[in-house]
């Protein structure tokens, strides 16, 4: 089995970078929030006080955000070889659940405000434009984030900018409601909030559910498996390809399979037809940042299915086994090489020689050492060679 990772990426920069956009976005929070806070509470709007506050509740999360980068974007040490990825990916989870709550809570406390019947008074030019200015910033933070990260890869960050583009809707509810109240709609605000938590909810499904999927090792989709196969098949020397099992980890793919070569082929040659296998998949999908193969002289997926093949004698033994049977062989005692070859639940020998000593031919010399060797269930081919051979 051999892995052959891609170049280790940069995760104290990509940490850094994280860092420095959720610490802007705490910044453009903490304005915001201030502002419709004051200008709430001096206007008389209960929905902008709110939204403040909303507004402040970010600035939890940007916290949250940046411990959970500064541990999840770590270089993989001997407790964590993979890697901390999921750090991220539970920090994710928790951010899903949060969005989810703080959807459950706007749309319900609206379901009531329209049920009671109560309705905003109207606020004034300024409560107006404060909630446009507001939306505007979250909205560029929403966006800012997003980019970020998905140049980086990172579903924490853009759970982040997810919940920014949460507190933008709230936002827009609560402009539809100032508006509203200006023109003598009140209960229009209400309405517009509970639209808004549907939308907030949806946005922490969809994260609760991404995130679930990589914590139990979902494999990337179908399709992109066939090609990953398909690429493997196109290298010379691939026989065939079976068992390709991926997984995901904070954005990177982890893969690994198993490659059918030609069954007498050297181990470096099979080695290096797997090293070649592993440069195109990475060439063909860079987010694979790991693969790792196990190379096979023959299709063995039906026997791996069952447990495996039944056990064979290691080399040592063979050599123990075949001393007892082929002792009084003059071409066993003046063997040069061995090579053996596990093929069909047997064990292929290879025997190399200088010449018999007794003057008989090989294929003399082949059939006396079958015959001695009669008793040996996993003895397969036989075959005797002039030369040093490869053991």
């Amino acid at each position: 089995m051999d892995s052959t990772p891609n170049p280790p990426r940069d995760r104290a920069a990509e940490a850094t970078f994280a860092h420095k956009v959720t610490l802007v976005g705490a910044v453009v929070d903490l304005v915001v929030g201030l502002a419709k806070l004051l200008v709430g509470l001096r206007v008389g709007s209960a929905s902008l006080v709110a939204d403040g506050i909303h507004s402040f509740t970010d600035l939890v999360t940007d916290a949250f955000v940046i411990v959970a980068t500064h541990f999840g974007r770590q270089a993989p040490d001997s407790d964590h070889p993979y890697g901390h990825d999921r750090i991220e990916t539970l920090a994710t989870l928790a951010l899903g659940s949060m969005l989810i709550f703080v959807a459950g809570a706007v749309a319900w406390a609206s379901l009531l405000r329209l049920v009671e019947g109560d309705e905003l008074s109207a606020p004034g030019a300024l409560a107006i434009g404060v909630a446009v200015v507001a939306l505007a910033a979250k909205e560029w933070i929403y966006r800012y984030t997003l980019r970020a990260a998905r140049r980086i890869d990172s579903r924490l960050l853009e759970a982040n900018a997810w919940h920014s583009r949460s507190d933008a809707l709230s936002t827009v509810a609560v402009l539809v409601g100032l508006i509203g109240a200006e023109v003598g709609v009140g209960w229009l605000d209400a309405a517009v909030a509970v639209v808004v938590g549907v939308m907030i909810g949806h946005v922490g499904a969809r994260l609760l559910w991404e995130s679930s999927r990589e914590l139990i090792d979902t494999a990337v989709p179908e399709d992109e498996r066939r090609r990953m196969s398909e690429v493997a098949l196109g290298v010379p020397g691939v026989r065939g390809v079976h068992q390709l099992r991926s997984r995901t980890l904070g954005g990177e793919v982890f893969v690994d399979l198993h490659i059918v070569v030609p069954a007498r082929v050297s181990v470096s040659e099979g080695h290096e037809i797997g090293n070649e296998v592993a440069r195109r998949l990475r060439a063909a999908a860079p987010h694979v940042t790991d693969i790792t193969f196990h190379i096979d002289p023959e299709n063995d997926e039906e026997e791996e299915a069952h447990g495996g093949r039944e056990t064979l004698p290691l080399r040592r033994d063979v050599e123990r086994m075949l001393d007892e049977v082929w002792a009084d062989q003059p071409v066993w005692r003046g063997r040069v090489g061995l090579d053996l070859h596990y093929l069909d639940e047997d064990i292929d020998v290879s025997l190399y020689v200088r010449e018999p000593a007794d003057g008989r031919s090989l294929d003399e010399a082949a059939s006396a050492l079958r015959a001695a060797a009669s008793a040996l269930p996993w003895l397969g081919r036989l075959r005797l060679w002039e030369g040093p051979g490869q053991a």
